[in-house]
């Protein structure tokens, strides 16, 4: 069995035979593991925000926080980016918000919203949209 330092000089080996061209293809390691309620805590994200900022399904956060469910690779993969650079995934799913807070000098907070479909009685669905002004505007 190999070391802890051992995996890494292998780890390391591999990244520079492949930057050298030597190697083809890369493989990122997913971790088996991810500890979906400390990252949410960390954010100081109710499980409701957590799961409509970055568009988990809200059931899908409690049973992964309960230990009920495991979630998939792409899913663990999204929350070890979220819980080591949420800024960076919160940039990419809405780019214009962040537009937004950059062009100011101060540090900003940026809180997303989701849209929400609210059927009308007419069978018509609505969607509640919000611009980056914070401007609320109903949309067919």
């Amino acid at each position: 069995m190999k070391t802890q330092f051992e995996r890494m000089m292998d780890g390391l080996n591999d990244v520079e035979a492949f930057l050298a061209g030597e190697q083809e293809g890369f493989k990122a390691h997913v971790p088996q593991d991810v500890d979906v309620k400390a990252i949410r805590n960390r954010l100081g994200m109710t499980q409701a925000r957590f799961s409509d900022t970055f568009g988990f399904s809200l059931d899908a956060i409690k049973h992964w926080e309960g230990g009920r469910r495991t979630p998939e690779a792409p899913a663990r993969t999204l929350l070890t980016v979220i819980g080591k650079n949420p800024a960076a995934v919160l940039t990419a799913l809405n780019p214009a918000a962040f537009a937004a807070a950059v062009g100011s000098s101060k540090p900003t907070t940026v809180h997303v919203k989701v849209d929400r479909k609210r059927p009308t009685s007419r069978g018509v669905t609505k969607r509640k949209a919000h611009s980056a002004d914070g401007v609320k505007r109903i949309t067919k």
